[in-house]
């Protein structure tokens, strides 16, 4: 017997209970000084997938960058190439807020 999605009771293959929730999530981006003035750039809101996320920017951004406390933190100002990457890998615009 297929498994089966505890939210929706779906079987797990026609589940979309992912999808919805990816759309669902509001993605802030800003910008936070630390010390000597360095630049350290914040994204708040991302729920699946996090430390696998935070690998990836790591890797699209050539920056060192943590996932703790609930939100990336990347190590310099990255904020409108953070956007268009987030962009291509399934978010979409309206979910993202730069400040």
């Amino acid at each position: 017997m297929a498994e089966v999605c505890p939210k929706c009771g779906l079987p797990i293959e026609l589940c979309a209970c992912k999808a919805i929730e990816r759309e669902a999530q509001k993605i802030k981006i800003f910008i936070e000084r630390r010390k000597f003035g360095k630049p350290i750039t914040i994204v708040e809101g991302i729920t699946d997938r996090a430390k696998e996320l935070t690998s990836q920017l790591k890797s699209k951004l050539a920056c060192g960058g943590t996932f703790k406390n609930g939100h990336v933190e990347l190590q310099g100002d990255h904020r409108s190439r953070l956007k268009e990457i987030l962009v291509k890998l399934g978010y979409s615009e309206e979910q993202i807020e730069l400040s």
